[in-house]
């Protein structure tokens, strides 16, 4: 285990109070003995700890970051899993409010691509193909006829090399996915750095860089319960999304390639609503996700926000920035009876997501912003997610 302790409070003893330093040493006794009974303040620090192997014998490691505000957050190198996060709520209660699991096996089978990075294209390609330059390329078809978060031995499945970054509370993930891997082209070198800020906030960094001209969509598919993983459902989470308009789709959540006012409809999250509160209106793009599945359009170009979540019980609020150009919220619809921490059981609707993202389908749509990639032009993508209570 490779551990930056806190500093500590080493023992004192009195001897010898005579005068004329018996008032100064008993000053000094009594300064130390109350360092010693009050809790220390909380220090930044990064914890790496073994964590099994894969099947093919591929070490694994389990990262554990700290700050300062009290912000607790695990990732492991494989597939650059967000494990947990654990943060109090307005009563200072800590909680982990991400699903998941305690061990690396159940991550290695097959999941609900619980906290991972889904790449190189997270959501969904129609017709698992697209043009560049003129060029068809054929990717795999993992969804039906289309592609979704990657393929099927995608970025989630990878074991990343792993680094902690001098002086920083942050941990960098480095993978090369190879020319040709799930059909994309080029070789990507690509690195994701999970870091804390201090106060209270996780930021992911992505870089990928390319030989040739590619496409790239990167994000991380944590699901969020901000009552703490195992509560319940989220459908009393109170949310809003700065986003007037989304990306219709047809009934295989391929965008149709309109951008749509969702003002005055049950996707309204302009101003705060419960999750909950319309999830089950006779609304087609509701029927068509089985609940929110949606890529809502984000406006403005640099970090902005993305979207505001809270748990009115414990007071636990979660603000998402990002630098993409929207964000894709997805309710959980389909997790049934998934066996997760201390012996919880996830069901529909007891997580949300909100993966920022480019527009789905991008490769197939000339209208929506690019997802294309040169060389020399790298891909550069910024997330913050920063937690509160009130």
């Amino acid at each position: 285990m490779n551990r930056v302790l806190r500093p500590t409070v080493g023992e004192a003893t009195l001897v010898g109070c005579n005068p004329p330093t018996f008032m100064f040493r008993c000053a000094l006794f009594a300064a130390v003995s109350a360092l010693m009974t009050s809790p220390l303040p909380l220090t930044a620090e990064v914890v790496s700890t073994p964590w099994g192997q894969t099947v093919a014998g591929e070490e694994v490691q389990l990262f554990t970051l700290r700050d300062a505000a009290g912000l607790e957050v695990q990732v492991t190198n494989y597939g650059g899993i967000l494990v947990s996060v654990k943060v109090p709520d307005k009563k200072g209660t800590i909680a982990d409010v991400v699903l998941g699991f305690e061990s690396l096996e159940p991550y290695l089978g097959k999941h609900p691509h619980f906290g991972c990075i889904t790449g190189r294209y997270a959501n969904r390609i129609g017709g698992a193909s697209f043009q560049i330059d003129g060029v068809q390329y054929e990717v795999t078809a993992n969804s039906g006829k289309n592609h979704i978060h990657g393929g099927k031995d995608a970025f989630d499945k990878k074991v990343w090399k792993a680094r902690v970054l001098e002086g920083q509370t942050a941990v960098e993930l480095a993978y090369t996915s190879a020319d040709g891997e799930e059909g994309f082209p080029g070789k990507l070198d690509c690195t994701v750095t999970y870091s804390l800020t201090g106060d209270r906030a996780l930021k992911i960094d992505y870089r990928a860089t390319t030989d040739k001209p590619t496409v790239v969509n990167l994000t991380n598919h944590s699901y969020f319960n901000l009552a703490g993983e195992g509560s319940g459902d989220v459908l009393g989470h109170e949310l809003s999304i700065p986003a007037e308009t989304y990306t219709a789709t047809d009934d295989a959540l391929i965008p149709t390639g309109e951008i749509v006012s969702l003002l005055d409809t049950p996707l309204d999250f302009t101003s705060p609503h419960l999750i909950g509160e319309r999830i089950s209106a006779h609304f087609k793009p509701l029927v068509q996700g089985k609940g929110y599945d949606h890529n809502y359009v984000l406006p403005g170009p640099g970090l902005k926000l993305a979207a505001r979540a809270k748990d009115p019980q414990s007071g636990r609020v979660m603000e998402v920035h990002t630098t993409d150009p929207a964000v894709q919220l997805y309710t959980g619809n389909h997790l049934k009876g998934v066996k997760g921490k201390v012996g919880h059981v996830y069901e529909a609707r007891h997580g949300f997501c909100l993966e920022t993202q480019k527009y789905p389908d991008s490769p197939n749509k000339p209208q929506f912003p690019s997802a294309t990639v040169r060389p020399g032009e790298p891909y550069l993508h910024t997330t913050i997610f920063k937690f509160y209570a009130e």
